[in-house]
């Protein structure tokens, strides 16, 4: 069973957009689904520093 997923609304500078939008692209993946996997790494590292 996939895990449940929310519709959340961001506001990002221009300049972040155009650069996810380009490493999401390099990763064949969605903006949504690289943002997803960022904030994820970026959760995991945290708990490892405290």
């Amino acid at each position: 069973m996939k895990p449940l997923k929310t519709k959340v609304s961001i506001t990002l500078d221009s300049e972040i957009i155009d650069e996810i939008k380009i490493l999401a692209e390099e990763d064949d993946r969605s903006f949504s689904q690289y943002i997803n996997l960022v904030l994820k790494e970026y959760l995991k590292k945290r708990k490892k520093i405290k």
